[in-house]
């Protein structure tokens, strides 16, 4: 399988000396194409810390974060968003939607931030809409919309600018049963039939019946 993002011996140190707290310790996977790992372990594990290094939003204390072959971990700050925008997609437990903009302006937003022309975003935002069961509710702002919703519009703003890359934190954790059912079958079919390599961090047993690979973080060492 091709690897689009790999982490190698990563570690994350807060703290020096008697005070240093090991987060996330020495841990090496890959993330395929057309593939959802799943990411589960106890709270405090490493879990969002691991997530946040694979996003290249926390830079590693040692090893190497790799996309598309590239070690992107050891780049300078200045440097990061640009890798952000261009190969990863972020979809939030809290949803972070703006709530003054509508589900289709929240879409466009990160459109234009990834340099989509002005003449083709409401286009784009709707067609990302529809592709994830809400196009009949692009108009309406998050205040006016139910969780599953809401996570959906995220969902749809995490794929602008088509990234091959979907890392999830906590995606269902907001959401009921039911809903939270709806919103892992999509990132399968997501993986499956778009390519995508989704890494999905959550508590939801749920999950596991969605997931290709799970793997299980304790401590912040990943377990056998």
């Amino acid at each position: 399988m091709e690897a689009l993002l790999e982490v190698k011996n990563i570690s994350k140190i807060y703290g020096q000396g008697a005070n240093a707290v090991v987060a996330v310790d020495s841990v090496s996977l890959a993330l395929n194409r057309g593939e959802v790992l799943l990411i589960m372990g106890p709270s405090g594990s490493g879990k969002t810390t691991l997530l946040s290094m694979m996003g290249c939003i926390l830079t590693p204390s040692s090893g190497e974060v790799r996309i598309g072959g590239r070690d992107v971990g050891s780049l300078g700050e200045d440097a990061l968003p640009d890798v952000r925008r261009k190969h990863i997609g972020f979809v939030f437990q809290s949803f972070n939607l703006f709530p003054s903009l509508t589900a289709q302006e929240n879409v466009e937003l990160v459109l234009r931030l990834k340099g989509t022309a002005k003449a083709r975003l409401k286009g784009e935002s709707l067609a990302l809409l529809e592709k994830v069961g809400l196009a009949k509710r692009a108009k309406l702002y998050p205040g006016d919309l139910s969780g599953g919703e809401k996570q959906r519009t995220a969902l749809a703003r995490a794929l602008a600018g088509d990234p091959p890359i979907i890392l999830a934190d906590e995606p269902t954790a907001n959401l009921d049963s039911r809903t939270g059912r709806e919103m892992l079958a999509l990132l399968r079919n997501l993986a499956e039939q778009s390519g995508k390599a989704i890494a999905i961090v959550s508590h939801d047993p749920k999950a596991e019946s969605m997931a290709h690979r799970v793997a299980v973080l304790e401590d912040g060492r990943l377990l056998p």
